[in-house]
Formats: structure tokens, C-alpha cells, sequence
């Protein structure tokens, strides 16, 4: 074989890996756009039906809520099916939701197609999903390619969000749903078909291009384990149930997705009320994805080099900020703070997500990792399931979100107290510091 022909392919396991992240970047920004459409969907809604805002905001809830069935089932399917099976089914079912939602005329109409369909069942094409499988491909640069995949959800997501805005004033909301329904339905459905895996290994490759089993291009895995009694454990969902670091996980998860969605679905609307033009407000929840692209890809290769605990440090310190900048904004709503408020919470807000699974990875690996972290997640869907539901029952009683962002606040510093609690950094370091 010819040297330049045996050395592509020997690179093989590498280019593969980033065809995986490619295809997840396409469909994280296809999907986080289509879902995160609720908070732009939200005041049309109202204003054709004139429900209150805790009624109306219960469906991103209802959604939230029904994981707690859908995201055990997508870990199950993940570890037996893996990811070509269960994505284009959570694109199907989304597009269901979509197509539905365009000829409601009651609540519980809204909640079972933008509520259970659409956000219910986009667990497994979102950053769940794709975080049961993706930190399988990286070892040495895992929060780095995560960030770069889940970095789509803000390219795309500046672009979509408000062109889904334009759509719905032009069209109406219904229309809307419908042109949703499709893109998701045409796109992600036969990329996913066609393209991931579980593991490197189910194609014959390594973690990182490693050209063989000794990591002679990725650096080896076992070098960075810390616990070695922990990491030889046969990781079942009940043995990790019945340890400390388990809990302290989900009670990381619960306050993160609390204070990201409930943030994310009542954003639009308050910037609206205290003098931003739907527009700018539209804009303005598109911006914050795009600053997520460099917070997650920033944070990810941060965590790689200083430790998980404390790229979730900085990413819930930035959601404090946001918070802070959000009460400010309700009493001097200047568009300097709204930007300011843009950009604390896309650029180190939103870096929780590069961090999200590999911290459940590195302390339960193993070959049913996919459905503990389910179940992990399925307590942190909790969180987002109160998030929006509390923050409008909120607003309904006090007439205000004041109270809510500093609800915010607090559950951002439990969240940073729990994750240095379950310590992932015992378990396995990370590259960087193995280096070091």
C-alpha cells in the first residue's frame, strides 16, 4: 500500500469520529432551534387564546414531565440499539408534535403536541441523547468535541430563531409549526439513519483515531483513572442508585435545568413587557446561542485541561449573573444590560452543556452508562420540567419575575456545592491534568 493511502487510512478512526460530531452538530441545531421555538411561540399563543401564563408555559412542563418515561426508554434503546435507531425516532415523533400543535384549539391540546410529543420526546436527538454516546469517541479532547457538537445549537440557532420569528409574523404561528415539522422530519431523519454509533468499537476503531489499543495517537484512558476499585466496577443502574455520588449528580442536574429552562422559556416574553420590541427579543434569544457556540467549545476544552467541577463552577456563576442582570434589567432596561445578560448567559452559561454527560461518564462508565445517566437525567428534566411552570405560577401570583430570578440565583450555587460533592475528579482526571 502506497505511504500516503495507508496513512489516510490509519486516520480513518480519527476523520470517523468527527463525522459523528459533524452529523450531531447538524442535528443539535436542528432540534435545540425547533424546541427552543416554544419561548418564541409562547406570546402568539397567549394572544389567541388568552390562557394564563402558568397554563400556557405547563406545556413546556407537560414536556419536561413526560421524560420521566421517554428518557429511561431512550437509555434503554441507546444501549441496545444505539443512536441510529433512537434519534430518527425522536425526530419523527417531534414532527408529529409540530404538525399537531397547528390545529389545537385547547390546553390539553398544546400539552400533548408541544408538550409531550415535541419536547417530551426530543430527549434523544438532544443534548441527552447525544450525551449517551458522543464522549464515547474522545478520551483526551471529550469536553472539546462534545462542545464543538452541541456548539450547532447555537450556529443554527442564531440563524433559526429568528427566521422562526419572521415566519411566525408573516404566517401565523400555526403555519409555523407546520414548516418545523417538516425541515425536521427532511433533515434529521436520514443523516441519523445513515451515520452515528454507540462506540468507535462497533466499527473496529479507538477513542480518539488511536490506531491501535494502546492509544498511540489519543493517549491511554487507563493513565487517567484515579479510583481504580471505582472504575473496575460492572456499573448496573442499581449499583450506582446505592452510592453517594450518584445523588449528588442529580442534585447537580435538577437546579442547572431548573434555571436554564425557566430562564429560556420566559425570556422573550419579559424583555417584551419591559420595552424590547418582539424582534429584538427574538434576536436576543438567538444571540444567546450564538455565544453558547463559544461557551460550550471554551468550556469543554477548559474542562479537559483543569477538571468537570470546575467548568460547571464557571458555567453556573455565569447563569448567576444572568440572573442578576435580569432583575437589574426590569428596573433600568437598557439595551446595554439586555446584551450584557445576552452574553453572560450563552458565553459561560451555557458551557454546562460540553460537561453534562462526560461528568456522569467519567464516574459510571461502563456498558449500561446509557441508562444510568437516563435516569440521572430524568431527575434533571424535573428541574425543567418546574422551571417554567413555577416561574409562570410566579408571575400569575406576584405579577412579576423578580422573585424567580433570584430563585435562580441560589439554585445555581446548590447546583455548584453538589457537583464538587460528587467529584468526578476522583474517579478520573482529566487529560490535562494527567499531563501536568
Amino acid at each position: 500500500m502506497p505511504p500516503n493511502i495507508k496513512s489516510l487510512s490509519d486516520r480513518l478512526p480519527f476523520y470517523y469520529g468527527w463525522v459523528v460530531i459533524a452529523v450531531a452538530f447538524i442535528t443539535m441545531g436542528v432540534a435545540v432551534s425547533s424546541r427552543t421555538a416554544f419561548s418564541l411561540l409562547f406570546p402568539p399563543i397567549l394572544e389567541e387564546f388568552g390562557w394564563s401564563r402558568s397554563v400556557t408555559a405547563a406545556a413546556f412542563s407537560v414536556g419536561f414531565a413526560a421524560t420521566i418515561v421517554t428518557t429511561p426508554m431512550v437509555g434503554i434503546f441507546m444501549d441496545r440499539y444505539g443512536p441510529r435507531v433512537v434519534i430518527p425516532m425522536g425526530a419523527i415523533a417531534v414532527a408529529i408534535g409540530f404538525a399537531g400543535a397547528a390545529y389545537i384549539s385547547t390546553p390539553l391540546g398544546l400539552y400533548l403536541t408541544l408538550g409531550v410529543l415535541t419536547v417530551g420526546m426530543s430527549i434523544g436527538m438532544t443534548y441527552i441523547g447525544h450525551s449517551m454516546f458522543l464522549p464515547n469517541w474522545f478520551v483526551k479532547k471529550r469536553g472539546l468535541a462534545v462542545g464543538i457538537a452541541f456548539a450547532g445549537a447555537g450556529i443554527i440557532g442564531i440563524v433559526a430563531l429568528p427566521l422562526i420569528q419572521v415566519l411566525i409574523e408573516l404566517y401565523g404561528w400555526r403555519a409555523t409549526c407546520l414548516m418545523i415539522s417538516v425541515t425536521v422530519l427532511v433533515l434529521l431523519v436520514p443523516l441519523n439513519v445513515i451515520f452515528p454509533r454507540r462506540h468507535p468499537e462497533d466499527l473496529g476503531l479507538q477513542p480518539d483515531g488511536q490506531t491501535d489499543a494502546h492509544g498511540s495517537t489519543g493517549g491511554r484512558p487507563e493513565d487517567l483513572i484515579v479510583d481504580k476499585a471505582w472504575a473496575a466496577t460492572d456499573w448496573t443502574l442499581s449499583r450506582a442508585a446505592r452510592t453517594t455520588k450518584f445523588w449528588w449528580v442529580t442534585g447537580a442536574y435538577f437546579p442547572a435545568l431548573f434555571v436554564w429552562y425557566g430562564i429560556q422559556v420566559h425570556q422573550t416574553k419579559y424583555l417584551v413587557e419591559i420595552g424590547f420590541g418582539p424582534q429584538l427579543a427574538a434576536t436576543a434569544l438567538g444571540l444567546v446561542a450564538l455565544f453558547g457556540v463559544v461557551g460550550q467549545i471554551s468550556v469543554g476544552a477548559f474542562s479537559d485541561r483543569f477538571g468537570r467541577e470546575w467548568a460547571w463552577t464557571i458555567s453556573m456563576v455565569g447563569f448567576v449573573g444572568c440572573s442578576a442582570a435580569l432583575i437589574t434589567l426590569q428596573t433600568h432596561p437598557s439595551p446595554l444590560m439586555m446584551y450584557a445578560m445576552v452574553i453572560i448567559q450563552g458565553l459561560v452559561g451555557y458551557g454546562i452543556t460540553s460537561v453534562y454527560g462526560a461528568i456522569a461518564l467519567e464516574i459510571f462508565s461502563g456498558r449500561k452508562f446509557a441508562t444510568i445517566f437516563a435516569i440521572l437525567s430524568m431527575v434533571g428534566n424535573l428541574g425543567a420540567a418546574a422551571g417554567p411552570w413555577l416561574m409562570g405560577y410566579i408571575y400569575d401570583v406576584t405579577g412579576s419575575y423578580g422573585l424567580s430570578f433570584w430563585l435562580c440565583g441560589i439554585l445555581c450555587l446548590i447546583s455548584i456545592f453538589c457537583i464538587w460533592m460528587a467529584a468526578p475528579g476522583k474517579v478520573r482526571m482529566v487529560a490535562g491534568r494527567a499531563a501536568r
